[in-house]
């Protein structure tokens, strides 16, 4: 069975609001330019909606919203207030303010940005059980997915775990189920995140929707690809 790809969405800033594209490329780390950068604190902490090792809640840093211009330079705007390039001092000093501590959008360097692996994945059909059984706004820029995959059938995308897919030219790996946090309950990326999703994903589906894929063979993707199991 294939599937159609229906969206592809990239986030060149982690945590930040992300860029609807109708192609991208793949190479080993995943979509080419996707969480290149974050918001780095003076203790080496990327600003997000949660707090870990490697994560300092940061929920201002949900204002902004980042895109890659066309000669590959990332911008980020934080609604009518302004415009910067990444690198700019002004950016800097906006976020610092915003956030009321010293921060600084820089690119990765020896610690991932990315929470695990390389490629996010759902299902259509996985979205709209949701917003059937749970009654909420099942909008899938709520769980910051690179791929969309129109599909028939609920969770399908969970059959494919430790299993080769492709898409399109590129091939794939299924490694895990995305354990949400409380991030998909905050209005992000243009989102209004309309009813709770975090506590009923808790107790019927272990806090779980959407898979994770490594990249096993890179190339370009592009929207309407077809998505299946690997021959």
């Amino acid at each position: 069975m294939t599937y159609p790809l229906r969206s592809i969405r990239r986030y060149p800033v982690k945590a930040m609001g992300g860029e609807a594209l109708t192609q991208v490329a793949l190479d080993a780390r995943g979509l080419v330019g996707d969480r290149g950068f974050a918001v780095v604190d003076v203790d080496g902490k990327f600003a997000s909606g949660k707090n870990t090792r490697r994560f300092r809640r940061r929920d201002a840093v949900f204002e902004y919203a980042a895109s890659t211009t066309a000669d590959g330079s990332v911008q980020v705007q934080r609604g009518d207030h302004g415009l910067w390039l990444v690198g700019e001092e002004e950016l800097d000093a906006d976020l610092s303010e915003r956030m009321g501590a010293s921060v600084r959008a820089l690119p990765e360097r020896d610690i991932p940005m990315q929470d695990g692996g390389q490629i996010s994945i759902v299902g259509t059909a996985s979205l709209a059980w949701c917003a059937e059984r749970f009654g909420i706004d099942s909008d899938p820029r709520r769980l910051r997915v690179n791929l969309v995959v129109e599909t028939d059938e609920p969770f399908v995308e969970e059959g494919w775990l430790g299993r080769e897919i492709t898409v399109g030219d590129a091939r794939l790996r299924v490694v895990e189920r995305i354990e949400r946090c409380r991030t998909v309950d905050v209005a992000q990326d243009g989102t209004t995140a309309e009813g709770r999703l975090l506590k009923p994903l808790t107790k019927e589906r272990e806090m779980s929707l959407a898979v994770y894929a490594d990249v096993v063979a890179p190339a370009v993707i592009r929207v309407g690809d077809g998505v299946g199991l690997a021959g």
